[in-house]
């Protein structure tokens, strides 16, 4: 099974907002911490969004936070929420195969898929952060004391 890039990340930007749940996390900070493309990141973003894994503030001081709590999010649905799931031509709905009719091919994958989500859905993602995540990932709220 190959995950798409979109859906690496998905989970990706996931993990870092539960790892900075104490603030809104900003795209950019996120682009630049995995050192990937802020703009494909921002469609990332909205697909989780789009799904209710995230909620996004806009504006000045903005940014994003988990839907809700990491222990409710589970994997198995993001990654079906986020990934192209027909992985063969005869489970999508322009199946133009010849073979289709006598062909067992999509009993198996569909099989495979059904084991792939079923270890997927025994996790949320609260079970992606430990301790080396957050210390990798944590940026600690910067607050400005005027005196």
């Amino acid at each position: 099974m190959y995950l798409t890039q979109h859906t690496d990340y998905g989970l990706r930007v996931l993990i870092y907002t539960a790892v900075n749940d104490d603030a809104l996390a900003n795209i950019s900070t996120i682009a630049e911490t995995y050192g990937i493309s802020k703009s494909h990141l921002m469609k990332v973003v909205a697909a989780l969004v789009a799904g209710g894994f995230l909620n996004s503030v806009r504006g000045k001081g903005g940014g994003l936070k988990l839907a809700r709590p990491a222990e409710q999010i589970n994997i198995g649905a993001v990654v079906r929420h986020l990934e192209p799931v027909p992985l063969v031509e005869c489970m999508r709905p322009d199946n133009a195969c010849l073979i289709t009719p006598g062909c067992r091919l999509m009993g198996v994958v569909r099989g495979g898929m059904k084991a792939f989500f079923n270890h997927l859905d025994a996790f949320t993602l609260a079970d992606l952060v430990n301790k080396r995540t957050y210390d990798l990932l944590y940026q600690p709220k910067i607050e400005l004391v005027v005196r």
